[in-house]
């Protein structure tokens, strides 16, 4: 496929191949690009975000109204091209194409709602005769920079606020899965977004991440990856506002109060969903001692169910993960929590990128699974005595993105709710749970503001104020 500069179709003989991660097969090819067709972009988006700009509210609208539906035309093609890039099943590629034609809408129905306020400048002693409000101004040129896993929908969450907002965008998807991210800018073209204010840029991300990073006529950044690179961006991106929204090792705390079935199903939901490739799958899971050996009986059970295999194929429930060397470090982990004292009640084993889902017991606290972002399927169990200790240990992790509680206490609930160090805390609900436009970010190393498409339109737009003084 062909990559797009302002709009423009550009093929290169140089070349980057995709795989798919299920068979190891050939899927396509798409330009590796470099620094120059960065500064190509740029240099359109200068022109495009002026056009973006003078655009009327009602016309952003109608493009993100109408890649909506535009989605939804071609969900057969997309989904298929998920399931072959990123490995997902079919059912789950089917239901991301639906949920980014939703997002398109949000935003359509959000970009309907960008406002100021007046502001009480009579308030000030000395103003009196002053009126004035502030409004919200596009920022400019957007940069978006995807990761492999949910890569159409994530893409949405970038650029549809971005377009809602009236900014020029810069997309550069992941360099294991740009096909779907490719297509999607055919779409927003198709639905009368400006050719200058649209790029969709492959190649590594050394050289045109890493461009689009540290160039300063890029006046927001959004990103969405591991904290190594994040952490990165930080230290290169120099006077530009940025968005990280990076891992996490999310915890799903049992207690006995707890409904089990409801617990356990939302346990395997958050754990082998996409194969853990979630930045918010379950990981960590601590259970009441009371009700610890049901609860590991019942999700056993529940476990066992999973169907692994072709993606492809509509009975299958869990396909594999994204490569043959993420796949061996996976089991290298759940390897080293067996070595340490941690009991594996099922799964453990690889077939080059499929991994038996997992479940591990015991698991000792100095492992890489209980301190580190797995994004494997597997799920690593201890037993706790008390909410106060469960608490303690969720907030024992350099991130803290959300985390999920099953009580029946409302007292429990709520000193959770409010001790817990994370961006969302899901009671009776796991930490898998997001709905698109709430905010969506975390504390610590887990990244910096917030997506979801209100709050996304607020950090890409400038805050201006405008005063009179009527005083004759």
């Amino acid at each position: 496929m062909e990559m797009i500069v302002g709009g423009k179709k550009v093929s290169k003989a140089k070349t980057l191949k995709v795989y798919n991660p299920y068979s190891g097969e050939i899927v396509d090819d798409v330009p590796d690009g470099d620094i120059n067709d960065v500064e190509n972009a740029i240099n359109s988006a200068i022109e495009g975000k002026k056009i973006m700009k003078d655009l009327p509210l009602h016309k952003r609208v109608e493009i993100l109204e109408n890649v909506s539906t535009l989605l939804l035309e071609r969900e057969k093609e997309l989904s298929e091209t998920i399931v072959k890039e990123v490995g997902k099943t079919i059912k789950e590629a089917k239901n991301e194409v639906i949920r980014t034609s939703e997002l398109f809408r949000y935003a359509a129905e959000e970009a309907k709602r960008i406002h100021g306020e007046t502001l009480p400048f009579s308030s000030l002693k000395g103003s009196e005769h002053k009126r004035g409000y502030y409004v919200l101004e596009p920022i400019g040129i957007v940069g978006a920079i995807t990761p492999f896993n949910v890569p159409l929908s994530l893409a949405a969450h970038k650029v549809a606020p971005a377009i809602a907002a009236g900014n020029a965008v810069i997309l550069k998807p992941a360099t294991q899965t740009p096909l779907n991210a490719l297509i999607l800018g055919e779409l927003l073209l198709e639905a009368g977004m400006p050719e200058k204010a649209l790029s969709v840029l492959t190649g590594r991300g050394s050289i045109v991440g890493n461009a689009i990073v540290k160039d300063p006529r890029i006046r927001f950044l959004s990103f969405t990856g591991s904290v190594e690179t994040g952490e990165y961006i930080c230290q290169n991106a120099g006077m530009k506002k940025i968005g990280l929204e990076l891992g996490s090792n999310s915890a799903l705390i049992v207690m006995d109060s707890a409904d089990l079935d409801k617990a356990t199903q939302a346990t395997v939901d958050g754990g082998f969903s996409l194969a853990g490739q979630v930045c918010i799958s379950v990981q960590r899971v601590f259970i009441q001692e009371k009700v610890y050996e049901e609860f590991i009986n019942k999700l056993v059970e529940k476990t066992k169910r999973i169907i692994l295999g072709d993606p492809m194929d509509e009975k299958t429930t869990m396909g594999p993960v994204i490569d043959e060397q993420n796949a061996q470090r996976i089991v290298e982990w759940i390897q080293e929590a067996e070595v340490k004292g941690g009991k594996i009640v099922t799964g453990g084993k690889r077939n080059y990128t499929l991994i038996e889902p997992t479940i591990v017991i015991d698991t000792p606290l100095e492992t890489k699974i209980m301190q580190n972002e797995l994004f494997g399927p597997a799920v690593a169990l201890r037993k706790i005595k008390s909410l106060q200790e469960a608490i303690d240990l969720t907030n024992r992790s350099i991130y803290g993105l959300q985390a999920g509680v099953f009580t029946e206490k409302i007292s429990e609930a709520f000193k959770a709710a409010e001790e817990i160090e994370a961006g969302g805390v899901m009671i009776n609900e796991g930490p898998r749970y997001r709905a698109d436009f709430m905010p969506y970010g975390g504390y610590k190393k887990s990244g910096i503001g917030r997506e979801g498409i209100k709050f996304a339109i607020e950090e890409m737009s400038e805050m201006k104020v405008i005063c009179f003084d009527l005083k004759e």
